[in-house]
């Protein structure tokens, strides 16, 4: 059974989404940079072991990304899980976990890397939206993308009502791709997604019109 990790900064709605799903891994350990994300009470209820490493004790990122690395392998984790975890990576930990850790991104990679997605969506125009799952590598929202939630923009759509919409395409695809890799479905061998035992040349859709 594979052994994962949620990483997260915030409330946690992605990771509810994983616990609800039964997945066939185990999440052993959530771990936080802030002691008051409301994700920590949703795994404390969930009775999954948590953690919380405050960047700001630390000197430099790699000093705090070390930490979290040994936190990790204290746990004995196999698989790392983005949810919602609000910083930059070191190059140094991300090469530790490269093909062993996923990402969440709110936007249809590569379109719209980095911040606001939902009003840089609706500032062009664009008549689709969603989110990617995607492997982490060092640079920020470029690792292949794995799967992704797509949905038409509505006429009366503003940014947040945009973002609640994505949410739940999030909620859909993310333990979907979580539990590939579970069941052995999904492996990462020398930089490439391989799916059901062929390249994935495109990521998976799932369309919400």
């Amino acid at each position: 059974m594979i052994r994962i990790a949620v990483l997260v900064s915030g409330s946690g709605s992605n990771l509810q989404a994983l616990i609800d799903a039964q997945l066939s891994g185990q999440i052993v350990g959530v771990l936080s940079n802030k002691p008051d994300a409301y994700a920590l009470t949703r795994a404390k209820n969930a009775g999954i072991d948590t953690a919380v490493i405050e960047h700001k004790h630390f000197p430099t990122r790699e000093v705090f990304d070390q930490a979290m690395h040994q936190q990790l392998l204290d746990w004995q984790v196999d698989f790392v899980i983005l949810a919602g975890f609000m910083r930059i990576l070191s190059e140094k930990f991300v090469r530790a976990w490269e093909g062993k850790m996923l990402n969440i991104h709110p936007s249809l990679l590569p379109f719209y890397k980095g911040m606001h997605t939902h009003q840089r969506v609706l500032n062009s125009g664009d008549v689709f939206h969603g989110c990617t799952v995607h492997y982490v590598t060092p640079e920020l929202d470029a690792g292949q993308a794995i799967a992704q939630g797509i949905l038409k923009v509505g006429p009366h759509d503003d940014a947040n009502h945009l973002a609640h919409r994505v949410h739940g395409l999030e909620h859909l695809i993310y333990p979907q791709v979580v539990e590939w890799i579970c069941r052995g479905d999904l492996h990462y061998v020398q930089g490439q997604a391989i799916f059901k035992g062929q390249p994935l040349t495109d990521p998976v859709q799932f369309c919400k019109f």
